[in-house]
């Protein structure tokens, strides 16, 4: 769809970043992850439409990103018009991914063009008939409106499809809307959590102590506090521990990280004695505790992240229950500013703003 692609100012590629990824990224909505809360919201606009499919499509620079997403389980079988199988005629709604090119499918035209889009039946429209969604997915029945937030940017949209065509009318265009109106509710949320852990993130910044946090089954670290950074040096790769932190990951930490998010329970990780990346050249070696706290989301109450806190106590004489206390206040600190760790690696001294999961 090459006329909705080359519109001035929506889509740039080497030029620079937009201010429309500059905004996803700055919401963790920049990627393709599932999220629990927009797939719940897709699976609302299909039931309120009575659209087989549903999705709420963020889109960057680059590509669209299904965040949410709902398709039943059946769909794949569902008979076509003539009784046989979509599957049959190699027409099978199928995304192995949840991203799809630009130049999929019509919801870069909506957020180009910053207005809702019905297409009652795609093949009677020129214009929209040859995209490569018509007969890679057998769409042929489109309703979408645009997200746009309070900084005036459209972040993506909120759709539905269905492989038959069909008269959308005046009253699901008016529910496209109000969805995405309502959707824009939980957005403004995260933009105001965002606001509270920028704020929490630079109190961290702050502290004397080591503060790691990391994040999923695999507990990858999404962010290391500037004390980190001085004490342990800058990652030498991003994901688990290990890899980014070897001589922490021999230690323990990582295993004593991973024990804290499957127990749900506190883990300590006592006396560890490791050369500091800034030692001090009296004391050599020094010896560090780490107390590791399980995080839950605010909404779901699930352990989604954990947070470590390092303590040096070579030459101190720091009680574990010390450092409980303190890893207590800052998890409870951490989890008033909405329970979730950030969606992006945000190591001490790296560019760009921590974002929220």
């Amino acid at each position: 769809m090459t006329d909705v692609m080359s519109t001035q100012g929506q889509f740039p590629g080497a030029s620079g970043e937009s201010a429309r990824t500059r905004r996803l990224r700055g919401l963790g909505l920049n990627d393709p992850s599932a999220d629990e809360a927009f797939d719940r919201f897709a699976h609302l606009a299909a039931s309120i439409t009575r659209a087989p499919i549903a999705m709420v499509n963020f889109i960057n620079d680059e590509r669209q990103m299904f965040r949410g997403l709902y398709i039943p389980p059946s769909s794949a079988d569902a008979a076509a018009e003539d009784g046989s199988s979509w599957a049959d005629r190699g027409i099978a709604f199928d995304l192995p991914t949840r991203e799809m090119p630009l130049s999929h499918g019509f919801c870069p035209h909506v957020v180009a063009q910053r207005s809702p889009l019905a297409l009652d039946d795609i093949l009677a429209y020129p214009r929209f008939a040859g995209n490569p969604v018509v007969d890679e997915l057998g769409v042929r029945a489109y309703l979408g409106a645009p997200l746009v937030d309070d900084t005036n940017t459209v972040i993506g949209t909120v759709c539905v499809l269905d492989r038959e065509p069909r008269q959308w009318g005046r009253e699901r265009l008016r529910d496209i809307q109000h969805l995405a109106e309502a959707l824009l509710s939980e957005i403004r949320l995260r933009d105001s959590l965002l606001a509270q852990r920028q704020e929490m993130f630079a109190a961290f910044d702050g502290s004397p102590y080591p503060i790691l946090l990391t994040e999923g089954p695999g507990q990858e670290v999404r962010y290391a506090n500037a004390q980190h950074a001085d004490t342990f040096g800058a990652p030498t790769a991003y994901g688990t521990i290990g890899a980014a932190y070897p001589q922490l990951g021999a230690a323990g930490l990582e295993q004593t990280v991973v024990e804290a998010y499957r127990t749900g329970r506190t883990a300590v990780l006592d006396n560890v004695r490791m050369q500091a990346a800034r030692p001090d050249a009296q004391r050599g070696r020094q010896v560090f505790s780490f107390t590791c706290t399980p995080l839950r989301a605010a909404l779901t109450g699930r352990i989604n992240g954990v947070l470590t806190v390092g303590m040096d106590i070579t030459a101190q004489s720091r009680t574990e229950e010390e450092l409980g206390t303190l890893a207590a206040l800052l998890v409870d600190r951490l989890q008033q500013s909405g329970g979730s760790v950030p969606g992006r690696s945000a190591i001490a001294g790296e560019a760009g703003p921590v974002l929220p999961g």
